[in-house]
């Protein structure tokens, strides 16, 4: 902007001293054509005078070196010319001057020579017997008086351009140095031209809205759990939520720098060129123990890109949900083979009368044993299931799981008889509010495997208690127990730390993972003590206080 100040201040001035100039050289010209007319008068007026008194005698007295004089006759002849001889001059009786002068008495009037170098200045004077008296002096023409004066003019024009430069530079500093200490970041507080004071009231508004935007941005951001970066086409941060910082570990300070370069992600180094080529890109990575989906978008500018937003969505239990998916469907596929292939095996032998007659009810009774695994699977399948959608039918009502456990026991006391194992139960009446499906599903369950997975001998004990405006349910046993590395797995689906041992036994896998479920459903807490060759003790807590799920008797 100083340079264009300067430019046009420098072009204005030099253009005013040239206009100036040649006004200056106009004017005075003319000035002193009008001096030199006027001398040219009064020398005519004593011509006159001198002939008038003396005629001829004093014309060829004269010594002109300045002046031209010619005497002129009534009938424009020439009756004297001091500079030529008067047989070579034509009649002057239409000259401009002498027609002026025997009119009005005197006449003047100027003509260029064929040149236009010199410039003739004519001034004629009547005498009263008719005669004229006419002199003439030349000078030199305007642009021949100029060029004559080339070396002072460009003295003066070198003068010119080097004051002109001076006075646009400072001129220029002088006129940008209020806009230079402008404050932008308190328009209103700056003092300097009144002109600028609506632009100030502009940028202080559009401030404002800047900032209000700015920050209700900030806050919509920062309270999302997604990630979001917003870069410029180069790819540096131009800003970046708390949720970003925390899965890139860097800080707010990386605003203002290449992302790349501060994350050393090779991995989003791809997605960022896809996304710089305009083209939307998305892939899954792992940042901690998460998994993200992030996805990088171009943002258009017309056709170009001017910018990159990158969203880091977490899509870690979707990841978990569909592996688990995948490996619930190979346990389902390997689960039920086994017993279709038994039963198949045996149907097939008897269909085709291989069996011998005493042989028969074995197999029959091996097809019944395996149909009864299956029917067991499929039916805990179907259950857990019916918890993955969150059991939204069932029924909830206000259960005594003192009594429920009771109940429970009895239908486990055959089992738990040909195991061998005592069955014991202590605590007191709790109420919980809960589903009876779910809460028959969660004891039997824990009290089933309590017996299948221990010793002759052994104990299962059930207690129910109030413990701190909560109802506690513990299962114990004095069984097998189960290994440290194995315990944070033992309740996902098909599970199982000894295989062999749980086949044996004829366990689904599936029983402790519909034990998790319930209890998520049901909002209570599940854990679990376990050692080898001791026992395992799990505990389910039912409604912390304040909890409407447990209500005291």
């Amino acid at each position: 902007m100083t340079k264009r100040i300067f430019h046009t201040i420098f072009r204005v001035a030099m253009g005013v001293f040239l206009i100036s100039l040649v006004l200056f050289l106009t004017v005075l010209y003319d000035y002193f054509s009008g001096v030199q007319q006027e001398q040219l008068r009064v020398q005519a007026d004593l011509a006159a005078q001198g002939v008038q008194d003396e005629g001829i005698k004093y014309l060829e007295g004269l010594t002109v070196q300045d002046y031209r004089i010619t005497w002129i006759g009534t009938d424009g002849s020439i009756l004297y010319e001091s500079s030529s001889d008067v047989g070579e001059m034509e009649n002057h009786f239409q000259r401009e001057e002498v027609r002026e002068a025997l009119a009005e008495g005197y006449g003047q009037s100027s003509r260029y020579s064929d040149t236009l170098t010199e410039r003739y200045l004519y001034s004629a004077k009547r005498l009263p017997d008719g005669t004229v008296i006419r002199l003439s002096a030349a000078q030199y023409s305007l642009p021949v008086l100029a060029f004559g004066m080339l070396q002072p003019i460009g003295i003066v024009f070198l003068a010119a351009i080097a004051l002109s430069a001076l006075l646009a530079s400072r001129l220029s500093k002088n006129i940008v140095s209020p806009l230079n200490r402008l404050d932008l970041d308190d328009p209103l507080e700056n003092s300097g031209y009144d002109e600028l004071s609506p632009l100030l009231l502009r940028i202080s508004a559009q401030q404002k809205e800047i900032k209000r935007q700015k920050s209700e941005f900030k806050v919509l951001t920062a309270s999302m759990a997604e990630g979001l970066v917003l870069l410029n086409a180069e790819g540096t941060v131009l800003s970046i939520n708390h949720a970003a910082e925390k899965l890139f570990e860097v800080g707010s300070a990386c605003v203002g720098q290449d992302l790349l370069a501060v994350t050393g992600n090779q991995e989003l180094a791809g997605l960022l060129r896809q996304a710089k080529d305009g083209v939307h890109a998305e892939a899954v990575m792992g940042f901690g123990f998460g998994k993200y989906q992030v996805e990088a978008s171009p943002v258009f500018a017309g056709s170009t890109v001017s910018g990159l937003v990158l969203l880091l969505l977490d899509v870690t239990e979707k990841v978990k949900a569909e592996q688990m998916r995948r490996e619930f469907t190979a346990n389902v596929s390997h689960e039920l083979k086994t017993p279709l292939h038994t039963i198949s095996g045996s149907a097939e032998l008897l269909a085709g009368g291989l069996v011998k007659p005493e042989d028969t009810a074995s197999f029959s009774q091996q097809i019944y044993k395996e149909s009864r695994r299956m029917i067991r699977l499929v039916e805990d399948i179907i259950k857990l299931s019916h918890l993955d959608e969150g059991a939204g039918d069932m029924k909830w009502e206000e259960i005594d799981l003192y009594l429920l456990a009771e109940e429970t026991l009895r239908l486990l006391a055959a089992e738990a008889g040909r195991a061998e194992v005592e069955l014991a139960l202590r605590g007191e009446e709790a109420c919980v509010y809960g589903n009876r499906q779910l809460l028959e599903s969660i004891l039997y369950n824990l009290c089933d495997n309590a017996i299948k997975y221990n010793r002759k001998g052994g104990t299962a004990v059930v207690e129910v208690r109030q413990e701190e405006g909560c109802c506690v349910l513990s299962v114990a046993d004095s069984g097998i127990g189960i290994p440290q590395e194995h315990q944070k797995r033992i309740f996902e689906r098909f599970y199982r730390v000894d295989k062999s041992h749980s086949k044996a036994i004829g366990g689904t896998g599936l029983g402790l993972s519909i034990v998790k479920h319930a209890v998520m459903l049901h909002k209570a807490e599940l854990s679990l003590q376990s050692e080898m060759g001791k026992g395992t003790v799990v505990r389910v807590l039912f409604g912390k206080k304040g909890d409407a799920l447990f209500c005291r008797l």
